[in-house]
């Protein structure tokens, strides 16, 4: 499920570049919408999305991650971002009122403290998650980054510098919660000693301080000590996570990085975008052939609802008008799980899922027309819902829905549900429609 905040937590620091101070303020927000930040010092407060379309080029803004909205800028937010992706938030609102994150001790630490303090809440809502089908790469020169299919989130990453200190370093991790929390967040930011004058004269590094960013000189680091012997990979790994959820969803696949920085994360975090949009596009097109005759299966199904196993609860789109009509199929067998306790030695599905049944039919439908391609449908109401007869294994439930109300951000159906063409239920639904 999506979670948010469940109250407001405010956090206060200096940019580490700029060197302005900053302070920013965690707001709960509701499901779908992502990880948007807000100018709170401009007029009209606008509001920045957090996704890939609002990136600019790291050869312009280097050795950070920034985002932009119409000449509207908040730069450094990797460190954030990492903190979001390691909590599982999903949708949060942060007011700030500079143009950049604050660098607190150049970790997440800070960031992850203040939003389990804020509570963490699932909201009602499944989370979307990338998975990873074929392997996606991007090269330059002696570094790179692959992502490959896996089970689960796993990181291996290579660091090499020719430096006495740095040397070459290899880190293999799988990432959930708690492997975030203890092995990634306390990692700090870090550069070489011959790069602060260089950083200095091209107006970075303002608010940089040997408490805040690993000074590494040919001898070890400067006025400081290490929280891990290997830290400096240990960063890195968190600044590809903090770059990575800028897709706005989690991700099952195994990164392999060698050398990589903001600049290499960003190209594959965009060619993992472009893939996920061909795959949208292969859904829509599903849709428009199947007006002209031929019918959507599961799989493609799977391509433009964001349910899964075990809460999918149609196997196939038989017939579409666009925008006006479909009909689709759930086959009741029993091996769907909810018979198990519903009701034993007697098996009926129950009247909620085959409403959620037809709700799922009602929001490809949703979909159908040009407009409203690429959003999502959540169900919102249902009224006047009537039970005509218990549905059991065995049966084939043959869902039909016509739009009764369709406009750019709702939509409401009427549906029925047919088995051996008797009518066993009947409603009128609502849904939202959203920007994925």
């Amino acid at each position: 499920m999506q979670r948010t905040i469940v109250r407001e937590v405010s956090v206060e620091g200096i940019g580490l570049h700029t060197g302005h101070p900053v302070r920013l303020k965690f707001k709960p927000l509701g499901t779908g919408m992502g990880v948007v930040f807000q100018r709170v010092d401009l007029p009209g407060q606008p509001m920045i999305k957090a996704e890939v379309s609002s990136l600019l080029s790291v050869k312009k803004n280097p050795r950070r991650t920034t985002i932009s909205f119409n000449d509207v800028q908040v730069q450094t937010i990797e460190h954030l971002m990492a903190a979001l992706y390691g909590l599982g938030i999903d949708n949060i609102l942060v007011e700030i009122d500079n143009n950049e994150v604050p660098g607190l001790d150049g970790s997440t630490l800070g960031f992850v403290e203040a939003l389990k303090k804020a509570g963490i809440a699932e909201q009602d809502a499944q989370r979307r998650i990338f998975k990873v089908t074929t392997a996606i790469w991007v090269t330059d020169e002696d570094s790179s980054i692959v992502i490959l299919p896996s089970s689960d989130f796993r990181i291996s990453y290579t660091l090499s510098y020719d430096h006495p200190v740095l040397g070459s370093q290899y880190m293999d991790i799988r990432v959930d919660s708690g492997s975030f929390e203890k092995e990634l967040a306390p990692a700090r930011t870090f550069c070489l000693q011959e790069e602060v004058d260089a950083l200095v004269k091209s107006g970075l590094g303002k608010g940089a301080n040997y408490e805040n960013t690993l000074v590494v000189s040919d001898s070890g680091v400067v006025k400081n000590k290490l929280r891990f012997r290997d830290e400096f990979i240990r960063h890195k790994i968190l600044d590809l996570l903090g770059d990575f959820y800028l897709l706005g969803m989690p991700i099952k696949g195994h990164i392999l990085a060698v050398r990589s920085g903001h600049t290499l994360n960003l190209r594959l975090v965009q060619k993992i975008k472009d893939q996920m949009e061909r795959q949208l596009m292969v859904a829509i097109r599903s849709i428009e052939g199947c007006s002209k005759g031929s019918d959507i299966d599961a799989t493609t199904i799977m391509k433009i609802l964001p349910h899964r196993y075990p809460f999918l609860f149609v196997d196939r789109v038989i017939s579409m008008e666009e925008g006006k009509r479909a009909v689709g199929i759930k086959n009741v067998t029993i091996n769907d799980n909810f018979f198990e306790g519903h009701f034993p030695g007697r098996p009926v599905m129950p009247g909620v899922l085959i409403v959620e049944a037809m709700a799922q039919v009602g929001g490809v439908l949703m979909l159908s027309p040009a407009e409203n391609r690429g959003k999502l449908a959540f169900f919102m109401a249902a009224n006047n819902v009537k039970f005509r007869k218990p549905v059991v294994p065995g049966d084939q439930l043959r869902i039909e829905v016509e739009v009764g109300k369709l406009r750019s951000k709702t939509g409401q159906v009427v549906t029925r549900a047919f088995v051996d063409g008797e009518v066993v239920a009947e409603a009128e639904l609502m849904f939202a429609l959203v920007e994925r």
